[in-house]
């Protein structure tokens, strides 16, 4: 994937290197296409991702946006992260949170409605299949999604659109490359000059670590995973917190303000995106049979407990 990026302060020494970094993930992701083949449509019959089709589930999913685009603002960003950072709604175990799961199924995505603890098994064996020496990435694939525990009631019953969907930087322009763009208008952000520039309140190759993302299951998961100490590798974080970051890693925006790290975790994002969209299947994963594998990864990178 050919990534579109702008010169920084590094210079043209600087642009090289990412442009080693764009063609190491192009390299990473073809050379596994002989052993992982994509389907050609998801649980509908559709092309994935589609937004665009007439449906009454593709009705909803831009309703959803709609309201995400209007009410995603740098304000509820920073409102929301000081309220969860707490991790006082409650304590349990990476499974139990696993289990959760089946409680949930998102409104904003097009492709599927099964019981989100499908869609984890189903990533997970996937990347398993192909990457079998990355257990951190096994491991990843299977809690990626557990912020999403943000709509049940014992977890502050959030709305969809501050749980699920597309994320997007808050605090400066909102990129056109972002799906049902039009729909930011009506954000206060967008008549805010301070948040309304290119860079708004951030800096060229700032890294992404220092941008505010819209609020969603995302960055609730990665704060959880970090603030209960997570041995997960810099990559297995940088995919929990933006593997929804679609503008970003799939069409190419916002590239001016990522790190040099960014660039080299990038790589990783990529090659997991591919499992995350393509794995989703009707055919369902046999929970206990896979279980055992699990549980002794989420012993080797994280405590018996968690707060959440």
């Amino acid at each position: 994937m050919a990534i579109q990026t702008e010169h920084s302060a590094h210079g043209s020494q600087a642009e090289k290197k990412k442009n080693v970094h764009t063609e190491e993930t192009s390299e990473l992701v073809s050379a596994k296409d002989k052993t992982f083949k994509a389907p050609e449509s998801n649980a509908f019959g559709q092309s994935f991702r589609d937004y665009d089709i007439e449906s009454e589930r593709q009705k909803r999913v831009e309703e959803f946006y709609r309201l995400q685009h209007i009410n995603q603002t740098y304000d509820f960003v920073k409102k929301m992260r000081e309220h969860y950072k707490k991790l006082d709604k409650a304590e349990m175990s990476i499974w139990e949170c696993c289990e959760l799961l089946n409680e949930v199924v998102d409104d904003s995505d097009p492709d599927l409605d099964e019981p989100q603890i499908q869609h984890l098994l189903q990533t997970a064996e996937a990347i398993r299949k192909d990457y079998p020496n990355e257990d951190w990435l096994h491991l990843t694939a299977l809690i990626h999604d557990l912020g999403k525990i943000l709509h049940l009631p014992q977890f502050g019953e959030l709305p969809q659109w501050a749980v699920v969907g597309d994320t997007f930087p808050v605090g400066c322009a909102f990129d056109e490359k972002n799906v049902h763009h039009k729909y930011f208008k009506e954000n206060p952000d967008s008549k805010n000059p301070a948040y309304n520039t290119k860079d708004g309140v951030y800096s060229k190759g700032c890294g992404l670590d220092n941008v505010l993302m819209s609020w969603g299951h995302d960055d609730y998961m990665y704060m959880v995973a970090k603030e209960n100490g997570t041995t997960l590798p810099s990559p297995g974080l940088f995919i929990i917190r933006y593997h929804s970051f679609y503008p970003f890693h799939k069409e190419g925006a916002y590239t001016h303000l990522m790190s040099e790290e960014d660039f080299e975790n990038l790589k990783w994002l990529h090659i997991f995106n591919k499992y995350d969209l393509y794995s989703k299947s009707k055919v369902l994963v046999d929970v206990e049979k896979v279980k055992p594998y699990y549980q002794s990864l989420i012993d080797k990178y994280f405590p018996a407990k968690l707060k959440w």
